[in-house]
């Protein structure tokens, strides 16, 4: 499923158009990156947590001439799923 089957499915079972569906997914998805990018988790019980874990910097290398490269420190968006999610995936 792709952004705009969401937006599909949402419109169906909301009974909402599919621009006001569009409005809705769009406004979740930035107000999720919105909290994360402040350094809140974002917490939906039954469903998941997303949450920003930090990834130190490092040395790797370029894998076609085998430089050595320093790779900066970053911040990485992570999804754990909740346990009902699990569940109705196990069904």
């Amino acid at each position: 499923m792709n952004k705009n089957d969401l937006v599909a499915s949402v419109a169906t079972s909301a009974k909402l158009s599919k621009a006001d569906a569009a409005r809705a997914v769009e406004a979740t998805f930035n107000n999720i990156a919105k909290a994360l990018k402040g350094g809140t988790d974002v917490r939906l019980v039954g469903f998941g947590t997303f949450t920003v874990s930090r990834r130190a910097a490092s040395e790797g290398r370029n894998p076609r001439t085998g430089e050595r490269i320093k790779i900066p420190a970053s911040k990485q968006p992570k999804f754990k799923a909740g346990k009902a999610l699990k569940d109705s995936v196990n069904r």
